[in-house]
């Protein structure tokens, strides 16, 4: 397919692509509240979804809730997790999370983060939560307009031209695609480009032919 005199842009790229691979815009982690979304979220660092999954439907069944998680204990907690990238690191942040989250409702199998958590900064005070784990939980949780960038969203925004050479950490990248891209998609920014990095728009073999907006695009490795 020959170079197109259109460039991609976040308009074109958001209208087409969910609607076009009929995606189900959700997060693809294995999750019974709030609670164990976080926890989620925390143990997915530097590890795939599917990898997550495979070990946190039993985790969650024993420790659904931060007193629960407390009562099982960070031993007990590492044996479920041992598969997991960096597992004796996440045990530590997550036993924090529980205790830092101790109290009122802090057993109820439907757990919510209290009120004052759905602020960024206080969300980042508790264990395991940086950054984009923070903006995660909040636009997955609570529709908050933060865009987690993972390394599907950082390498597509570069392949795309959104961000340039000086864009070369999360932050930066988060903050100029927050700019240029329309506010209307900025709860939607962090799934799509995901899931269409993860399965379509690939890091090594990516899917070009059956790429919804390959038509548009200039990537250097467009393989089409």
């Amino acid at each position: 397919m020959a170079k197109s005199n259109i460039t991609l842009t976040p308009d074109i790229y958001f209208e087409n692509v969910p609607r076009t691979l009929n995606m189900n815009i959700r997060s693809e982690l294995y999750s019974t509240n709030e609670f164990t979304f976080a926890v989620a979220v925390i143990l997915s660092a530097q590890a795939t979804d599917k990898k997550v999954n495979e070990v946190t439907p039993e985790l969650f069944k024993i420790a659904p809730t931060p007193d629960k998680m407390l009562k099982l204990g960070l031993d007990g907690l590492k044996e479920h997790i041992r598969v997991i990238s960096f597992f004796n690191n996440k045990a530590t942040s997550i036993i924090k999370l529980a205790s830092q989250l101790h109290g009122e409702n802090s057993d109820d199998l439907n757990y919510k983060f209290p009120q004052k958590y759905h602020n960024r900064n206080e969300l980042m005070k508790l264990g395991g939560i940086g950054q984009k784990t923070a903006n995660v939980v909040m636009n997955v949780l609570w529709n908050a307009p933060n865009i987690g960038v993972d390394t599907h969203v950082f390498r597509n925004a570069h392949r795309y031209g959104w961000v340039g050479e000086k864009e070369n950490t999360p932050e930066k990248v988060e903050e100029k695609l927050i700019k240029i891209i329309p506010s209307k998609y900025h709860p939607i920014v962090n799934h799509v480009m995901v899931l269409h990095g993860r399965y379509t728009c690939k890091a090594l073999r990516p899917d070009c032919e059956h790429c919804p907006v390959a038509k548009w695009c200039n990537a250097k490795d467009k393989k089409i």
